[in-house]
């Protein structure tokens, strides 16, 4: 029988039970064998913009109509964002408009930027449930250039890797070379993407390593042999079967070993390219693009179940999985055709991963009371796990709940490093926020850039008077061109872990890797967005000041590590 790593009991009167059957609790809560599956949601997106502007509204791309925030991880992968020589500038010191909008609207629903990578236009978003935040962790970005023989990064790859509740997932966007013709060199580029990009560590160092891969963006597939005529009509009938056997993606997975393992739902929507633009009417131009699924998302197992045991993948809802017990279910594929304004439609899926747990404690518990009533409230305990290497640069940092990435904090305070098991820290007046509200705690280790430890979220409720000059604003702007980790939150969730259960630790993460000659905690290297820390006073052209704890050492090196964003 196996051992339980944890074990609760509940004891009940007996005087309240009738007859005399005694009743014995026990709940086996985190076993070592980690039988039980558990699963988590992914919402991919893709969608070439064109170079246009985000549209007013992307609610319905997102989902958020029918699952209000249920999703655990949002997936966003943009290929042609501007990246005009002047946009791009603007872009290096601001945060673009697109990441923006994507923050702006998944924020309040509890959503976190965990990383994001540019490569001129080709942008992805990844973002997640901050409760999720301390059990993703070996977050890495890559990219690959491959126009103009490796040259230009108009086409190529980026991707990002982490370990999700001790599974390794990656991420990789493509957009991949145009043309009816080019489909070999689109299968040439894709290779030279997974040789290219390799990551560190001991496990998952290539892309295929890992145990679950999500492939997808405008792989600019074509449909062979039909002409335009044809093709048109068999969408305007509703025949997209005859379509789907002429895609040169679908016919490549016959004859091409890279493409052995990869998966795909059936294409049941309209080609999502060309469009022009402001319309749903396929290209009139003198061009006359043949219609075609250039956008598309795939996914693969590192290794699949014996055979016979995975169901069909080209059925709604199709199902595979790992010989280890790791499932993956696709829900749906689709097309936007009410976003028009780009010539082609994003599309969306949205996956269930089911495995079990094999990371399920965080690196960092934080305990906070459930409300802050006085300046005298404002102190937290922390504990790290014993096998967490923390560093001086480690901080705890007071998030407004709905916060957008790790940077956001309202204020934050150094991490003790004491020989102790339980470690104390407070707040003083001048890192608390103006008046109430709900906020959360997160643990930011400067080692992983990522934050390790959140707590679920608690009141403040400090007098309304208080002296000039003191507490800052509780929001703040992020502008600064990395790839960083972040928390969002949800106003009424109470647990972060992965069974989110109620109980006041909290797991956190501390407002970047390095600092500033401020001493205050410098921005990490968020390759394609530039973010800055969200303190008092932070202005629209990315300065930014702010309070930060009084120390020689840390203000010695803040020169050079405030030198690393791009």
């Amino acid at each position: 029988r196996e051992v339980p790593s944890v074990v609760r009991f509940a004891y009940f009167d007996l005087d309240s039970f009738s007859g005399p059957t005694m009743l014995q609790f026990v709940c086996w809560e985190h076993s070592s064998m980690h039988v039980e599956k558990h699963p988590s949601s992914v919402h991919i997106i893709t969608w070439n913009v064109g170079g246009a502007m985000p549209p007013d509204d992307i609610t319905a791309l997102l989902g958020l109509h029918v699952g209000d925030g249920n999703t655990d991880m949002y997936i966003i992968g943009l290929q042609e964002v501007n990246s005009m020589i002047n946009k791009r500038l603007k872009d290096v010191l601001f945060t673009d408009q697109w990441s923006d909008a994507c923050m702006e609207r998944l924020s309040p629903f509890g959503y976190i930027l965990v990383t994001s990578q540019r490569m001129q236009g080709v942008l992805l978003l990844v973002f997640a449930k901050y409760y999720h935040l301390p059990f993703l962790r070996g977050v890495q970005t890559e990219t690959t250039r491959t126009g103009l023989g490796g040259y230009w990064g108009n086409k190529g790859g980026v991707s990002a890797r982490m370990s999700v509740f001790g599974h390794t997932i990656c991420f990789l966007n493509c957009h991949l070379p145009a043309h009816m013709e080019n489909s070999e060199q689109r299968m040439e580029d894709f290779e030279s993407i997974l040789q290219q990009q390799q990551f560190e560590g001991q496990a998952a160092t290539g892309v295929l390593d890992h145990d679950v891969v999500f492939w997808f963006g405008d792989l600019n597939f074509r449909i062979d042999e039909l002409e335009i005529p044809a093709v048109k009509t068999a969408i305007d009938n509703n025949k997209l079967t005859m379509l789907w056997e002429k895609d040169q993606l679908n016919m490549a997975k016959d004859s091409e070993t890279v493409l052995v393992g990869f998966l795909e739902g059936p294409l049941k929507f309209p080609p999502t390219y060309k469009f022009d633009v402001g319309t749903d009417t396929y290209d009139t131009s003198g061009k006359k693009r043949k219609p075609a699924w250039t956008d598309r998302i795939l996914w693969r197992l590192r290794a699949t179940a014996p055979f016979g045991q995975a169901p069909n993948a080209g059925k709604r809802g199709s199902v595979s999985g790992l010989s280890s017990g790791t499932k993956v279910t696709q829900h749906f594929y689709r097309s936007h055709m009410e976003y028009m304004v780009s010539d082609h439609k994003p599309v969306s899926s949205i996956f269930t991963l089911q495995f079990p747990y094999k990371v399920d404690m965080p690196l960092v518990t934080i305990m906070v009371e459930d409300e802050w009533n006085s300046i005298a409230d404002a102190t937290c305990t922390f504990k790290a796990a014993p096998n967490f290497a923390r560093s001086s640069w480690d901080w705890i940092g007071l998030y407004k709940v709905g916060f957008k990435h790790h940077k956001d904090y309202v204020g934050y305070v150094w991490a003790k490093q004491e020989e102790a098991d339980y470690h104390r820290v407070t707040f003083t007046e001048e890192e608390l926020p103006k008046g109430s509200g709900d906020f959360i705690l997160c643990y930011y280790s400067n080692n992983t850039s990522t934050l390790v430890g959140v707590t679920e979220p608690f009141q403040i409720q400090l007098p309304t008077s208080s002296p000039a000059g003191s507490p800052s604003d509780d929001s703040s702007d992020f502008t600064s061109e990395d790839d960083s980790t972040v928390d969002g939150m949800k106003t009424k969730s109470r647990s972060p872990s992965p069974r989110k259960k109620k109980h006041r630790t909290r797991q956190s993460r501390s407002p970047s890797h390095s600092r500033s000659r401020s001493g205050s905690p410098a921005l990490p290297e968020i390759k394609g967005l530039k973010l800055q820390p969200g303190l008092a006073h932070n202005t629209t052209d990315g300065s930014a000041s702010g309070n930060a704890p009084e120390g020689t050492d840390r203000e010695k090196v803040s020169a050079e590590a405030g030198n690393t964003g791009l």
